[in-house]
């Protein structure tokens, strides 16, 4: 059985956040690159870096808190899952907690979030919610 990798992605960084870690390191894919590249574009985290080590790539998340060491993530939900997906079109955009939250979507122009996917106009499957 072959497991969901952006659900392992997205629990590695609630482990990681509920202890006040600073980095946490992944197995490397293009679509968790992505999703640490819109982590980082709102946000959520300080950063990211590809490293490669023994021929193996990684990716090095740096974890974000704000100075009196509360968690900048509360909350990771995935949403699309292998045995159901979620699709949505271009107006069918959600918005996850009023406008306080982000949803993570999968469309034709990448990967996006859900302000970026509005503003250019593309729906797609929506993967996680974060706030």
């Amino acid at each position: 059985m072959q497991t969901d990798p952006i659900a392992d992605f997205l629990t590695r960084i609630r482990n990681a956040n509920m202890v006040y870690k600073e980095t946490v390191v992944l197995p490397f894919a293009k679509v968790k690159e992505s999703i640490g590249a819109v982590l980082a574009e709102e946000g959520y985290i300080e950063g990211y870096r590809i490293k490669t080590e023994e021929g193996k790539k990684s990716i090095e998340l740096h974890l974000r808190y704000s100075h009196d060491k509360e968690r900048v993530i509360t909350h990771l939900e995935r949403v699309s899952k292998s045995g159901r997906r979620f699709y949505v079109k271009k107006d069918e955009i959600p918005r996850v907690r009023s406008g306080l939250g982000i949803c993570i979507l999968s469309t034709p122009r990448g990967i996006l979030s859900g302000e970026k996917a509005r503003r250019f106009g593309v729906g797609g499957e929506v993967l996680c919610y974060i706030w």
